[in-house]
């Protein structure tokens, strides 16, 4: 077995080693906090939540951490707000190359989701809406602008962004609400990299909602805490280092107080982006709620003196919104086509794979090539051979094995070797 692992981390390593240029894509989850003139909520007003006070606040936020997409929840539903989130705070200071998503709000509401991303990086290619009981579930398609675009090397990503029903006695609509969502993802076909993130308003993993996301039926659609931090969040010591909300222990009517007691704000990962398998990974150690220094355990963030962040960024997160900003960064390969040279022989593998696995095959001359599978512990699974003329054929095979992530290796009689990992 030990042989095994060392030949599974090697081939991995040099799958890796061939991905040429790697980029990274950040983004930032954050609940803007009634980013609208009419939230519905006499409390909150023009005083106690002063737009312009909040685009000051998110201006230098955003300055900070630069993200490649900010997914927000909590905007009013009209372009006003988003065009006045690109005017006054983020195409400033001789930035203008970020661009937004489609606005819905087919559920009714006074609040929406939206996405902000950087078209330099990301080019959107698709919008898709759900309307729920409560407030519509969006998400975003793009791709990345890699240099051998023309080429047709590239990575697809979708975002989804939610704010699910709040409070005690919702768990089941919040429930029915990820069950959408999950649904919606499965009917529109094979799954790939994929991120679920925004107010999810739950008190712990324990709940139902959170039990869907992570043990749905489909395993292959099942989404991953990158940090890995199950358990009952709501005023619980043992996870101050990731609660996100809210940021005050006191407030003028608008604000929610308490201090950080909560782990609403959350980004969970297909275990395509988990596993890093569609040319994109989840580097689980970017993943922190900003200004969160794990010593706020039902405290504010700005005082005592918050020293994880300037003192301009803690501030400004005090008075933009209750919730802290999730950050999470993925790295993309630049190059990402899934054919892979070997001198004289080149393949390309369907992937997923469904109940057989397809392999197209060019080689320079006649050649004998021999087929391994391996489980990604490094168990061999199957081996077998097949002659192949000179030229272009492909080949089918039944795949028996359940669904999962395999790696295959292909191996010419003069000892060259094509390697892939496979997912069915």
């Amino acid at each position: 077995m030990r042989k095994h692992l060392l030949f599974i981390f090697t081939i991995l390593t040099v799958f890796y080693s061939v991905s040429f240029a790697q980029d990274t894509v950040r983004m930032m989850q954050y609940n803007l906090m009634y980013y609208t003139n009419n939230s519905g909520i006499s409390d909150c007003n023009s005083t106690t939540n002063n737009l312009e006070t909040k685009d000051a606040a998110l201006k230098t936020i955003f300055k900070y951490v630069q993200p490649t997409l900010l997914c927000v929840n909590e905007m009013g539903p009209s372009m006003t707000y988003v065009n006045r989130i690109l005017d006054n705070v983020i195409n400033t200071d001789g930035v203008d190359y970020y661009s937004h998503g489609l606005l819905t709000n087919y559920s009714g509401g006074n609040i929406a989701n939206m996405v902000f991303y950087d078209t330099r990086k990301l080019t959107l290619c698709n919008n898709y809406y759900i309307t729920t009981s409560y407030r519509d579930i969006n998400g975003y398609r793009f791709y990345y602008n890699s240099n051998e675009l023309q080429n047709g090397d590239t990575v697809f990503m979708t975002f989804w962004v939610a704010h699910l029903k709040a409070g005690n006695g919702y768990e089941s609509v919040r429930d029915v609400q990820v069950r959408q969502l999950l649904q919606r993802i499965e009917s529109m076909g094979a799954p790939g990299n994929v991120v679920f993130s925004g107010d999810f308003n739950m008190v712990g993993s324990e709940e139902a909602a959170y039990q869907t996301m992570v043990n749905y039926e489909n395993s292959l659609y099942r989404f991953y805490d990158p940090i890995q931090q199950e358990g009952h969040w709501n005023n619980n010591a043992q996870f101050a280092s990731v609660h996100t909300q809210s940021t005050r222990t006191s407030s003028d009517g608008c604000f929610v107080t308490g201090g950080l007691d909560d782990r609403f704000d959350l980004v969970m990962v297909s275990q395509y982006l988990y596993y890093g398998i569609y040319g994109m990974q989840v580097l689980t150690d970017s993943y922190h709620a900003l200004g969160q220094d794990g010593e706020r355990f039902n405290g504010s963030i700005v005082s005592p003196q918050n020293n994880s962040v300037p003192s301009a960024v803690s501030t400004a997160l005090y008075q933009m919104s209750d919730h802290l900003p999730v950050i999470v960064d993925f790295t993309v390969n630049a190059t990402t086509g899934i054919a892979d040279r070997a001198n004289n022989f080149m393949m390309q593998v369907v992937n997923p794979v469904r109940d057989n696995l397809q392999i197209s095959l060019q080689t320079e001359e006649e050649s004998r090539i021999t087929f391994e599978i391996y489980a990604v512990n490094g168990q061999l699974l199957s081996a077998f051979d097949e002659q192949f003329s000179e030229g272009r054929q492909t080949i089918t095979l039944p795949f028996d094995f359940p669904k999962g992530i395999y790696v295959l290796k292909a191996t010419n009689d003069k000892h060259q070797q094509f390697i892939q990992k496979i997912v069915r």
